[in-house]
Order: C-alpha cells, then sequence, then structure tokens
C-alpha cells in the first residue's frame, strides 16, 4: 500500500544515492551525474562536490571533514576545508568491484562495501568484501565474503554492525569490538528481495530500499514486516531519516540503475514522507 502522505522534494536527478542528515540538510550523491549535493527540507540544492570518478557513499571525520567514496577508480576522497578534494585511502588492492555505499562510525571509521564483480558488463558472480579504513587512512578487509554488501547502519551504543547483502536478499549483522572489528556474524532478517540503501529508526526497525519489486520496507529483528510503500515503474535504492524531528523519511528512487538504459537527468528523484518513529543510530 502506498503511503498517502508522500510528497515531492527534488526531481531531475540521474541517479541519487548514499543519502545522509547532517546540518539541516540532506546529503547525496548524485551518482552519475558525478554531484555530491546538499538539499534543504524546502528543495534548495546545492552541488558540494564533484567527483569524476561517481560518487556514491558519504560520511565524516570525527572533525567533520566529508568522506566520498569514488567508485569508478576504487578510492575514498577526503573534502579539505578549501573545498578540494584529495585522497584519503586506495582501495583498488582490496575491492575486486567498483565500491559502493559506506558508513563512518562516531571514531570516524569507515566501512566501505564494493560489487565484487562488473555488474554493468554482465560479468559473473562474485562475492565481495567490507572494507574497513581507518581514520589515518589505512584499509584492511573487514568482513568476507559478501553477496553484495550495500546499505549499511550501526546501532547507538555503536556495537552492532547491519549491512544489506543485495544479492544475498537478507540483512546481516556483526558485533563491532573497540578497535572497530567486526565479529558474530549472524542473519538480522531474511527479505527475499535484494536490499539497497537502508537507515535505523528508535524502535530498532530498518527501512530497507528495494529497487526490484520497487518499494520500500520497513523491517524488525527477525523479518517482520511493519510498513511498506510499493513503488510503480520505479525502483527504491535507498532512503534516510531526517528533518527537525528526525521523523521525516526521505525516499531516493529512479527508474533504471542501469547507466546504459538511463534517459539522464529525469531518471531520479527524492521524495518524503513523515514517519511516527525517528531516526536513531548511523548514519
Amino acid at each position: 500500500m502506498t503511503h498517502p502522505t508522500i510528497r515531492p522534494l527534488l526531481d531531475g536527478l540521474v541517479f541519487p544515492e548514499g543519502p545522509r542528515w547532517r546540518d539541516g540538510r540532506l546529503w547525496f550523491s548524485d551518482m552519475h551525474a558525478q554531484e555530491v549535493v546538499a538539499v534543504t527540507p524546502g528543495g534548495e540544492r546545492e552541488v558540494v562536490a564533484r567527483v569524476p570518478g561517481n560518487p556514491s557513499g558519504l560520511g565524516w571525520l570525527a572533525d567533520g571533514r566529508l568522506l566520498i567514496v569514488s567508485m569508478e577508480d576504487r578510492r575514498l576522497l577526503r573534502q579539505e576545508a578549501d573545498g578540494s578534494l584529495v585522497e584519503h585511502a586506495d582501495l583498488s588492492a582490496l575491492a575486486t568491484g567498483r565500491c559502493n555505499d559506506m558508513i563512518v562510525d562516531a571514531a570516524g571509521r569507515a566501512y566501505v562495501g564494493h560489487f565484487g564483480f562488473d555488474l554493468h558488463e554482465r560479468a559473473r558472480f562474485a562475492e565481495a568484501s567490507l572494507i574497513a579504513v581507518a581514520p589515518d587512512g589505512k584499509a584492511s578487509v573487514a568482513a568476507s565474503p559478501l553477496r553484495f554488501p550495500n546499505g549499511t547502519v550501526i546501532t547507538p551504543d555503536g556495537r552492532t554492525l547491519v549491512v544489506g547483502e543485495t544479492f544475498g536478499g537478507r540483512l546481516t549483522a556483526f558485533d563491532v569490538g573497540d578497535d572497530g572489528a567486526l565479529s558474530n556474524r549472524r542473519v538480522w532478517a531474511e527479505l527475499g528481495v535484494p536490499p539497497d540503501g537502508i537507515c535505523l529508526d528508535a524502535e530498532g526497525c530498518i527501512w530497507v530500499a528495494v529497487p526490484r519489486p520497487g518499494g520500500f520496507l520497513r523491517v524488525a529483528e527477525g523479518g517482520e514486516v511493519r510498513a511498506r510503500v510499493d513503488l510503480d515503474g520505479w525502483g527504491g535504492y535507498a532512503c534516510m531519516l531526517g528533518g527537525e524531528d528526525g521523523r521525516t523519511l526521505f525516499l531516493l528512487e529512479a527508474r533504471t540503475a542501469d547507466p546504459a538504459e538511463m534517459s539522464g537527468r529525469g531518471n531520479g528523484r527524492i521524495r518524503t514522507m513523515e514517519v511516527d518513529a525517528p531516526r536513531s543510530g548511523l548514519p
């Protein structure tokens, strides 16, 4: 059932991904437009960075500097105070496909997923890993194998990380150690559909963007679906809770994720709806 209070926020996008709520604005990557954008709840947008390698996951170091995943060259970039982009970490030795979504914890440690294979060229599927990047840029494999690690959340206590495995049709949880090491792998929820971006609410449920069949699910641990938004002709690719009270759910949608089929600006959009349980944890 489609929620009756869904409202348009931003049209004319190519492929919106990686949404984050910070400082009164929604930050996101318009991936195939090669832009990182921030938009107010009123729809005023600003391009905050241009990334020729296609931006994806976003996050911030403890000192407030922005981190951006550069997909095609498999690097993690850092935006300095003057707006320039520098290399924070080269992930090409660890990532066997395009780098993708990311979460950054309170200490500035980043966890970056990657495809594992060339999805757009229809290559044979291969499992991937979640790469941990320390605040100083040192990278190592944190968890493997994963079936296309994608959207990721961390609980408010910082002790549990949940990642969506797109080609596994599930959400997978890990305990997070003091040093950021991931252990005690377990299934958080079997979904039966491919999860993309995810976000966590204060009741411990996770909102899941689903590309096909297009929509968004609110899922409790164990897999119970508490709410759903169905889309007609569009796919759900990412979501984020934000707004002044944390109860605005930002829905990032696109007609297709295949670059060969994209129609340019107009392929993507962002809409919003109000929910009862506010944002919690990270991102």
